[in-house]
Formats: C-alpha cells, sequence, structure tokens
C-alpha cells in the first residue's frame, strides 16, 4: 500500500454533491445485471458510497453489505430510505473485511482506479476473492486507458453542458507509473467547485492477471452493463472474474 493514502479524501471533497455527478450513470442497467450475476445470493460493494446501486439492489429484496472509505457518504447512504438498513464498514476496501461469504462482490464506475498502486489493486482482488463464496463472481467496472487523449502529459474535456451545469475536467498522466491526477470543473449560478482525485489506472489485460492471482479466471468482458461485446474500439469494459467451485 501506498505511504500516506487516505481512502476518505475523495468522500471529504465530493460527498454533498456526488449524487449529481453520477445521475446520468445507467444506475438501472447496472442494478439489473449485478442482481442477475448474484444468483439469488448476497451482494458485498466495494466503494459502497451514498449507495447509488445498493439501496435500489436492496429495495429488489437482496441481501447487501459494503465498505467504504468515506464516513461522509456513508452518512448519506444511511439518511436514504432503506439505506439504515443496510450494513457497510468504513474502510479501505482492498483491505477492509466484513462478516459473511458473499455471491458477488462489485466495484463499479471506476473505484478500482481510486487504489494507489498496483499493489493496493493486487490485495483488493485478494480482498474480493476472500469474500466470495465458490462459485462466486468480482465484478469490476473501469474505463480503458487511452493516451492518445493527451498531449505533453496534460488534457482538457467537456463532460457537461447544459443551461444549469457546466463540467470540465483537466488531467495530468504520469504513463511510467499509470498514474493521473485529475480535477473536474463544475460550474453552476451557485458558483464554482474543484473537485480533485487521483486515479492509478490499469489495463483490462492487467487486471486479468491480479483475478488469476486471486484465485479467479475472468468469465466475462462487456462493453458496458448492457452486455455489448467488448471490442478494440471499447472505452470502458465491465469484466466478471469468478472464483472455482
Amino acid at each position: 500500500m501506498t505511504t500516506g493514502f487516505d481512502p476518505a479524501a475523495y468522500g471529504r471533497g465530493i460527498a454533498d454533491i456526488y449524487d449529481l455527478t453520477v445521475a446520468n450513470l445507467p444506475t438501472e442497467a447496472t442494478v439489473e445485471q449485478l442482481c442477475l450475476l448474484a444468483e439469488g445470493g448476497p451482494i458485498l460493494e466495494f466503494g459502497i458510497g451514498t449507495g447509488r446501486l445498493a439501496v435500489p439492489i436492496a429495495a429488489r429484496g437482496h441481501e447487501v453489505a459494503g465498505i467504504d472509505g468515506s464516513p461522509e457518504m456513508v452518512e448519506l447512504l444511511r439518511a436514504k430510505p432503506g439505506g439504515e438498513r443496510i450494513p457497510v464498514a468504513v474502510g479501505d476496501f482492498s483491505t477492509t473485511r466484513v462478516e459473511g461469504s458473499f455471491s458477488l462482490v462489485a466495484l463499479t464506475t471506476n473505484t478500482i482506479y481510486a487504489l494507489p498502486s498496483q499493489d493496493a489493486q493486487v490485495a483488493c482482488f485478494r480482498n474480493a476473492a476472500a469474500h466470495l463464496r465458490p462459485g462466486g463472481r468480482f465484478v469490476v467496472e473501469a474505463w480503458v486507458p487511452d493516451l492518445a487523449a493527451f498531449r505533453r502529459g496534460g488534457a482538457l474535456r467537456l463532460l457537461a453542458l447544459n443551461e444549469d451545469v457546466v463540467l470540465a475536467e483537466a488531467a495530468r498522466i504520469s504513463p511510467a507509473e499509470q498514474l493521473m491526477a485529475t480535477t473536474k470543473v463544475r460550474l453552476t449560478n451557485g458558483g464554482v467547485r474543484l473537485l480533485p482525485a487521483n486515479h492509478r489506472y490499469a489495463w483490462p489485460c492487467e487486471l486479468d492477471l491480479m483475478a488469476r492471482l486471486a484465485g479467479m479466471e475472468r468469465e466475462y468482458r462487456w462493453a458496458d452493463w448492457n452486455r455489448t461485446p467488448f471490442t478494440d474500439t471499447s472505452t470502458e469494459h465491465v469484466s466478471v472474474y469468478r472464483l472455482p467451485g
């Protein structure tokens, strides 16, 4: 684990508006696929956050638990209807253990990249495997690195534009260590908000190797939550790993 890593830092800076920043994500499709992959068994979500996925999963009658580094995010989850009944451990999801064994462990929305090093990501895969029942699945959703988007180590892109919000992102990349620092700039009538984050990105085949080191094998890889086939031009992936048994 990288010295000085604070798993609570991201949530401290964004918790109060996090749900607004993910409002356009395919929540319904994600919940549907996670429930199908769990095959009726209990689900553990790494990086459960404000419960964007966990609350509707629980509303479907599934047993669900979570781990998250941010007390602020978890407090918002518990304030939602049904959220107070979801058990959540506050801690680093690459190492924190919870009671029970699960049919599915989920790590969505690029959150694998929030871990600061390859060692931490390897530990995360091992932690997921340790929580799984024989035959259980670990699902990882992440973007595919695109180094061509950077010019002289930097990039600037527009993420959203409408009458109420402008969202842009400035990014700096360090390919030698596979690190990327970003700051999203959110402009509204209420003012300007800066949302910094650090990422340790990884290639899909690198994640496959982490799974093998943890005793799992890749079962599926899709380009999105609609199970679109993953191809050379895919910009994101949903990878499903399975523990033997």
